[in-house]
Order: structure tokens, then C-alpha cells, then sequence
């Protein structure tokens, strides 16, 4: 049944319909709705045989996740921008433990200085923290997505995060069709842990690992990564025949002519742009550009929905004859350009496609759709730089240096 519905309030009944075991809960904006709604379904008893953990930090949160997680519990949180940061040793803890757990990211900028509105900064600080990062497009994917995560990590022992724009989706109000508990408890298998800690058959998770050992157990998380894109897109295509809707993958191939996601789409050509990014902001997109389309303009759109791992080979089979691809970046690398394009740099090293990293929307920004338009028309002739900083503000900030590469608009 189709209902109108906030985006968090979406993702934590979705979550609730995923029986998780334990959920942990420290409020931080923008996710702060998403445990507050869970915290309600504990109390009155919709969401049953749960705990429901109040910590004192997103720290304890995550180590709480991490205890409940060894202990044979299907785990659940949700964090935001500074809180992943402060719990970020546990986060790499829990990757190294081989626990499954799903945490909610809210995307938020990191300071200084201070903003709580949306870009990918916090989650992109950790892109190597050995989590799976699955960013949702629209409402109705991060409520999806949520599904498909507790399956891949519970099967590969790997932790995932559902990275949603903070505010931009957290917030808003869509028309959405949730997964019934019955239709998750056909699609999900209940939690079966392959490794428990059992009082009775006393075992150490974690151990202290010398150099003898370190870069074997690295390895092993590295080889599982790799395995990691087959099971993503296995319990995608999964989701899809179950439910008849697109939720996560690889990619998110957009249809050349309507712009709408398509998994028929054929890739790129010689001759066209293709526009790639990640997030919301693929939903002003499939607004701004089917007027470039309706002027003979040849523009695609791509969406990134596995940042980690990242769908390098995926991306090639798409991109490899494109002349332009064109990325939209929400988080910067200081001193080289967008995180997005460095990962899209080296999936397209040997082609002849031309990259050109257009970094927009940081700390919340609007992209604006005639700003979108703008770069792909000087894509198209030759005139976008190879990083752009979108709409930036000129007054009083210093041309970059000699021989820098950086072109602001």
C-alpha cells in the first residue's frame, strides 16, 4: 500500500520489519528521527524481541553494536556526520571483526566550520573503513535498501552502511510503498551468525594481530570485498523480482531518451556525455537534463548506489566509449579534486574518456538545474575544466596558483 510518509519514519519501520536483535541509539541530527521513531515502536510494542539500547555517545553506540553483533544478535544503528567520526575507531573495529552490522548515515558535512546540512564528507572520511556504503537515490531506496543490506553483510560478514542525504531526504515527505513484514520475512532469512561468543565455549573476537600475521588478515577482508559485488548485485536483482522495483546494485543505469532508471539501459557512445553521481542529486538531474535532451544535446546519467565497494568494472562496461564524463562531486579531497571522480578516474584509466570533476552542493548548497545544465553544455564544447567548483562565490577568494588545474564557476 502506497502512503505518504517521511523519509526516516520509512526507513525505521523498514528497519523494525527486519527484526533486528538489538538496536542502539545516540541522537545526532539529521538521523535523529529514524531512532526516535524505533524507540516509539519498542515502547508500544510494534517492534518486538529487541532491545533497545540508549548509549551515551555514538562511540558506545557503535561498541554496543559491536557487543551485540558478537553476541549473536542481528544489529542495528544510525549516526550523522561528527557522531561517525567519533565513533570511527569502533567502526573500523567492527569491519576487521567480520560483524555484519547495518548503520543508517545520514549524510552531513563535517566542520570546521559548523554545518548540519548534506554533502558526503562524513561517510567519504571512512570510505576505507572495510563497510559496504550503499547510497539511495530517493525515499523509497533507502527504505529498500535497508533490506538488502542486513541480507549482503549477514552473508559476506561485513558491516554496511545505507547512506541517505541528511535533510534533503531524511526530512522530506514522499509518497512511498513499504515492504509488509510478511514480504521481509520471505525475502530476508533470519539471522544465523556464523561467529557467536558463547560463555560455554569460551572464544577471543578481535585479537592482537603482529606483522607475522596483519597483512594476511587485510588480505582476506580485501579478497571478501571483492566478492562483495556479485552479492550486492545478487540480492539487488533478488529485491527487484520480489518486489518489482529497483532498489541498490552497482549502478543505476538511466534510460538515454526518458532519463528514467532503466536495467535495460544500454551504455554510452562515442559521442555523448554522460553525467555520473551519487545520491540525491540524481533526482535534479532527471529533472535538468531532458531539456539539454529535447535541444540534440547527447547527455546520459549514471548513478553510483555501491560507493564501497566500488563497481569499477561495472562503471568501464558503461563508460568506456563516453568522450565526457562529467561528475558530480559532494565531497572534496583537499588539494586533488572530488572523492567521487578519483574512484571514477581509475576505473576509466586507459580510455579515452575526458573526466572532469565538478564539485557542488557542499555543506548543503542547492544544485541548481540551469547550474547542471551549464556544465554539460561546456562539456559538450570543450570548456569545462577538469575540476570545477559549481556557483562558487568569487569575491575576495584568490585565482588558484600557477599551473593548478582548478577552474571556478
Amino acid at each position: 500500500m502506497r502512503e505518504v510518509l517521511e523519509g526516516s519514519q520509512a526507513v525505521a519501520r523498514t528497519v523494525a520489519r527486519c527484526r533486528p536483535g538489538v538496536v542502539c541509539a545516540y541522537p545526532i541530527s539529521p538521523q535523529t528521527h529514524i531512532v526516535e521513531a524505533l524507540s516509539v515502536m519498542a515502547r508500544t510494542g510494534e517492534l518486538t524481541d529487541c532491545e533497545y539500547v540508549n548509549v551515551e555517545s555514538e562511540f558506545s553506540a557503535m561498541s554496543v553494536s559491536i557487543g551485540a553483533s558478537a553476541a549473536g544478535s542481528r544489529a542495528y544503528t544510525a549516526t550523522a556526520s561528527q557522531g561517525l567520526l567519533y565513533m570511527s575507531e569502533a567502526v573500523f573495529n567492527a569491519a576487521g571483526m567480520g560483524l555484519p552490522i547495518v548503520m543508517t548515515v545520514a549524510n552531513r558535512a563535517i566542520g570546521a566550520p559548523i554545518n548540519i546540512w548534506n554533502d558526503h564528507s562524513d561517510t567519504m572520511a571512512l570510505r576505507d573503513a572495510g563497510w559496504l556504503q550503499l547510497f539511495a537515490a530517493d525515499n523509497q531506496e533507502a527504505a529498500d535498501l535497508h533490506v538488502i543490506a542486513f541480507g549482503v553483510a549477514e552473508e559476506l560478514e561485513i558491516p554496511a552502511m545505507v547512506c541517505m542525504d541528511g535533510f534533503t531526504l531524511t526530512h522530506a515527505t514522499d509518497v512511498l510503498e513499504l515492504a509488509t513484514q510478511e514480504q521481509v520475512d520471505r525475502f530476508l532469512p533470519a539471522y544465523l551468525p556464523k561467529q557467536v561468543l558463547d560463555i560455554d565455549r569460551p572464544t577471543t573476537i578481535g585479537t592482537m594481530a603482529g606483522p607475522e600475521s596483519f597483512t594476511e588478515t587485510k588480505y582476506l577482508q580485501h579478497l571478501r570485498f571483492l566478492d562483495a559485488t556479485e552479492v550486492i548485485q545478487r540480492w539487488s536483482d533478488r529485491f527487484f523480482q520480489a518486489f518489482g522495483r529497483e532498489a541498490g546494485g552497482l549502478v543505476a543505469r538511466y534510460d538515454p531518451v526518458t532519463l528514467d532508471r532503466d536495467r535495460t539501459a544500454a551504455g554510452a557512445t562515442i559521442d555523448d556525455v554522460t553525467v555520473v553521481a551519487m545520491g540525491s542529486v540524481l533526482g535534479t538531474l532527471q529533472a535538468a537534463l531532458p531539456e539539454l535532451r529535447a535541444q540534440g544535446v547527447p547527455v546520459r546519467l549514471l548513478g553510483i548506489s555501491s560507493f564501497r565497494p566500488f563497481p569499477g568494472q561495472a562503471l568501464r562496461d558503461a563508460l568506456a566509449d563516453c568522450r565526457h564524463v562529467v561528475v558530480i562531486d559532494r565531497a572534496l579531497e583537499l588539494g586533488s579534486g572530488g572523492v567521487l571522480t578519483g574512484c571514477v578516474g581509475r576505473a576509466l584509466a586507459g580510455t579515452r574518456s575526458r573526466i572532469h570533476s565538478v564539485v557542488a552542493g557542499l555543506g548543503g548548497r542547492p544544485i541548481l538545474e540551469e547550474s547542471l545544465r551549464d556544465v554539460v553544455r561546456r562539456a559538450v564544447a570543450g570548456e569545462l575544466g577538469r575540476l570545477e567548483f559549481m556557483d562558487l562565490k568569487q569575491g575576495g577568494i584568490p585565482a588558484p596558483a600557477v599551473g593548478a588545474t582548478e577552474v571556478a564557476r
